[in-house]
């Protein structure tokens, strides 16, 4: 077990040095993957200018979501399978082709299932990345690892758009050079994962056969009823989380405020989690699970709370610090979660079910909320808060964390537990992978 004096030394630089070459190569591929991810954010425009009318452009952005909670599934499954690597070389070189094809395609029906497709294949990397990144990490730094991995991601977010809009200048208001640059970093990607990433046989076979016979896969993951409603809680805080992109806007518009207000409270939240959320990690990242994922699934709540107050520039900013505040303390304990308290047969499992859910209440958050809008007006925010506060005593009572003394990371001492974790397993599971650094 690691001693706190061994906790105390985990710094930001410290992990990304001592980890190993494969955790290095996700940690940068999370971000190349993201900073080169033009395709959800340029469809739209691509497809319109091609002839094809809003609402076909929008349905094949639908298409493309479907597909990528579908992925996230199927890379569950096909990394229990298949091992890490393959997984990641399967993803990210069938996206390349399907992102490419984009270009060559003329029937809207051909598009749209490559669109789908593209979101498919390029998803099931997600489950793939976070199942070798927390085998390959030592134990008292998994939060860390899934908070530089996330800091990759959003800034990843931040940039591609920009990046893209000069790619599509440069290229003369065309799309190729986008959506090629696209594909060949995702190929280039799959040829570094083939080198750098360990192979599947690296694997105890006993486990993987575990996790993919007749009692194990996404009805053992079902079977452990805490992180079942640790799920629901999550899809709902996730629901709640999307509503500063959708209701948000609404409803600064619809109060007559400057969008520009809307404008700095997104720029706002970008700038708080990018530059603060691995500098906030250091301090909370040996906290209870039950105390960070709990404060931030609260803090979430008071922030939109604080919108339903009369809304003015001032409630805008300090209902968006509030819940961005939770976000830097929740955020890297809510990905990390998953990947630490799996049995290590059904890890890859767990982490596609928690992708999937996260997915799920992207896409049903901003429906939910501005149908709600539609009928509450701007009485919509305390509804929403009240989920919020729903999920965050949900998730009290699902937590559980392994990182304390006789307790069981497989999550055995849970009577709701999946049945397929047997003592040999749990064993296994308690023991350090012999590729930690």
């Amino acid at each position: 077990m690691t001693t706190p004096e061994r906790r105390q030394q985990v710094t930001i630089i410290s992990t990304w040095r001592e980890s190993p070459l494969a955790v290095k190569t996700l940690l940068a591929g999370v971000f190349v993957n993201r900073l080169s991810g033009f395709l959800n954010i340029f469809l739209v425009l691509y497809l319109t200018s091609k002839g094809h009318s809003a609402e076909a452009a929008a349905l094949a952005l639908g298409a493309y979501g479907a597909g990528a909670m579908v992925g996230v599934l199927i890379g569950g499954s096909l990394t229990a399978r298949m091992g890490t690597r393959n997984t990641t070389i399967v993803s990210m070189a069938g996206s390349s082709l399907l992102i490419a094809s984009l270009l060559y395609l003329d029937g809207y029906a051909l598009v749209l299932v490559a669109v789908a497709l593209a979101g498919l294949m390029g998803q099931m990397f997600r489950p793939a990345s976070a199942v070798l990144l927390s085998q390959l990490t030592r134990d008292d730094r998994q939060v860390m690892v899934f908070a530089m991995s996330r800091f990759g991601l959003n800034l990843g977010a931040m940039a591609a758009p920009l990046i893209g809009f000069g790619l599509y200048n440069l290229d003369e208001q065309r799309y190729d050079l986008l959506f090629l640059g696209e594909a060949l970093i995702a190929l280039v990607f799959a040829v570094v994962a083939w080198a750098t990433l360990p192979a599947r046989d690296e694997q105890d076979p006993e486990a993987a056969s575990a996790g993919t016979g007749r009692h194990g896969g996404y009805l053992a993951v079902l079977r452990d009823r805490r992180y079942v409603v640790f799920l629901v809680s999550t899809l709902a805080h996730t629901a709640v989380y999307g509503q500063y992109l959708s209701t948000l806007p609404l409803d600064v518009e619809t109060s007559g405020l400057e969008i520009f207000w809307y404008t700095m409270a997104v720029s706002l939240n970008g700038f708080v989690v990018i530059a603060f959320e691995l500098l906030t990690t250091k301090l909370t990242q040996n906290w209870p699970f039950r105390v960070t994922i709990g404060l931030g699934f609260a803090l979430m709540g008071v922030g939109i709370a604080v919108y339903a107050l009369p809304l003015t520039p001032a409630v805008i900013v300090i209902g968006t610090l509030v819940w961005s505040l939770g976000e830097i303390v929740g955020g890297p304990a809510i990905f990390a979660y998953p990947a630490v308290i799996a049995p290590a047969q059904l890890k890859s499992h767990y982490l596609g079910g928690f992708h999937f859910v996260f997915g799920l209440g992207s896409a049903i958050g901003p429906v939910a909320g501005g149908w709600l809008l539609v009928r509450l007006g701007h009485g919509v925010w305390l509804p929403l808060a009240a989920v919020s506060l729903a999920a965050t005593l949900l998730v009290l009572t699902a937590i559980r964390d392994p990182r304390g003394p006789g307790q069981d990371p497989a999550g055995s001492d849970d009577p709701g537990g999946p049945e397929a974790v047997d003592a040999g397993t749990a064993a296994e599971a308690e023991a350090p992978p012999a590729r930690r650094s």
